[in-house]
């Protein structure tokens, strides 16, 4: 495992997902003879993982990840995936509403109390991103010592920002739209933020190709979580077993890393 719940950890960048399960490891597969249906929630507002196409039918990563988990378990008869409001989802996964959920969760020690989950299939480091014209060389931490650097107010990045670079110059800003246009104006010089959205805006039009991202990414399991898994009831400890079962068979084939690169052709690792 990468992920650390002290220091942050810094990997050369590419286009690879970190490799979350053991290639030696060999899980058994559960057996699913007896489950009636694979009712699985997500919601339609969480691009690219959840959202509703150009088509008006339903897609994203998990959406792919759900159908390649029922196809290694050769269950693709019984699953069935349904949209709810994000704020629902607890609720209708503990109502039997559904048997598990995919939808970007974040894991607290409450909710383990109350559902049981997958090994996580995906993690969400930070980044960060500087603008063209400044010049650093060298690592962040040293590059950007006495620098101005824009971070979301009251967030997880602030926290890991003030923890693990405190030679910085933290700049907070209300949002994450402000903190964006400030460094594209060079108003600040890098910015650090969410590793998911941040590739994003640095490849698209709303930057102008001001910006690059620098350095990372920087995945902290105690800043950021322990990364995106299956939730499921606890009275179906089954469903989990066989979550993980799919998802190491996914990721040794390589069918795992297809999906990731389907939807973050970039990549923010």
């Amino acid at each position: 495992m990468i992920l650390m719940a002290g220091a942050p950890v810094a990997r050369a960048q590419t286009s690879e997902m970190p490799v979350l399960f053991d290639a030696d490891e060999r899980l058994g597969r559960p057996d699913l003879s007896t489950l009636p249906r694979l009712r699985v929630l997500t919601t339609v507002d969480f691009p690219p993982f959840s959202f509703v196409d150009q088509t008006g039918r339903l897609s994203g990563f998990h959406l792919d990840l759900v159908r390649e988990i029922c196809r290694e378990l050769a269950i693709e008869a019984k699953c069935q995936v349904q949209a709810i409001p994000f704020a629902d989802l607890e609720a209708a996964l503990d109502a039997g509403e559904g048997e598990a959920v995919a939808a970007g969760i974040a894991v607290t020690p409450a909710l383990r109390e109350r559902f049981a989950f997958s090994r996580p299939y995906i993690t969400i480091p930070a980044r960060f991103a500087r603008n063209r014209e400044v010049d650093l060389k060298g690592k962040a931490a040293d590059a950007l010592a006495g620098r101005s650097v824009g971070v979301v107010k009251d967030t997880v990045h602030q926290a890991m920002l003030a923890s693990f670079f405190p030679k910085l110059r933290a700049v907070p800003f209300a949002d994450q739209s402000a903190m964006l246009d400030a460094l594209k104006a060079k108003t600040i010089d890098a910015a650090f933020s969410d590793g998911l959205r941040l590739p994003f805006w640095v490849a698209g039009e709303a930057s102008g190709q001001c910006c690059a991202l620098y350095d990372g990414p920087y995945l902290s399991e105690r800043f950021l979580g322990e990364g995106l898994m299956l939730m499921t009831r606890k009275n179906t400890p089954q469903l989990a077993e066989a979550f993980d079962y799919a998802l190491a068979q996914l990721a040794r084939k390589g069918r795992l890393q297809d999906i990731y690169l389907r939807y973050f052709p970039n990549g923010f690792y």
